[in-house]
């Protein structure tokens, strides 16, 4: 898998390490397993996929973590992609709105010790009281950039976020700067095209 994400244009040197340390096999059904490392999106249920391994990769890589960067992921899924950044950094910080889902990737993260902090609420509204981080990645698709997860951006952070609502999404990277006006958001790049699921701000159960 990681030799196949050179090719594809993977180059951070982190990301590949994570990717090819965390056992993506653990993070789908058992029926599924034979399809883990193939690069393809897998269903979960409940309207969930777990994005293929370039997907992940090149959301993590347009991120661009460091060791010791504190990262939101807004939209937990399987938790596989939570257990790639806490490769690189401890200070993982990750909110679902379905509390099935959350507490599904939390038994999976404990089984492999990884630090991540997990939480069920409201997509859009993050993770106020853990507030600011460094960057904040966002795993389905919005419209624009939701206020609350840019108040909880450090100055000079970067959000990673996929916006649109069509059958393919543009990920978007912008970093966060300040102004007379007030906070704002600049485009730093803007990467392939994606398909993730849209944004649901409501808890469920």
């Amino acid at each position: 898998m990681v030799r196949r994400l050179r090719k594809q244009g993977i180059s951070n040197e982190h990301v590949l390490r994570a990717m090819g340390k965390v056992p993506r096999h653990l993070f789908v059904d058992d029926a599924r397993r034979a399809q883990a490392y193939a690069d393809v999106d897998i269903p979960l249920g409940s309207g969930y996929v777990m994005c293929s391994p370039y997907v992940v990769a090149l959301m993590a890589q347009v991120l661009d973590p460091k060791p010791g960067t504190r990262i939101l992921e807004v939209g937990t899924g399987s938790g596989y992609f939570s257990a790639v950044l806490a490769e690189i950094t401890p200070q993982v910080y990750t909110v679902d709105m379905r509390a099935e889902v959350a507490a599904a990737a939390r038994t999976r993260l404990r089984a492999l010790r990884s630090p991540v902090l997990s939480r069920t609420g409201p997509a859009c509204k993050g993770w106020p009281e853990a507030a600011p981080f460094d960057a904040i990645v966002v795993t389905c698709a919005a419209e624009g950039a939701p206020e609350p997860l840019v108040a909880q951006l450090q100055n000079g952070g970067r959000l990673v976020i996929p916006i649109g609502h069509g059958p393919e999404q543009t990920l978007n990277c912008m970093r966060k700067s300040s102004s007379e006006s007030g906070p704002r958001l600049r485009s730093v790049t803007v990467s392939a095209k994606i398909r993730v699921a849209p944004m649901v701000c409501q808890p469920t159960r």
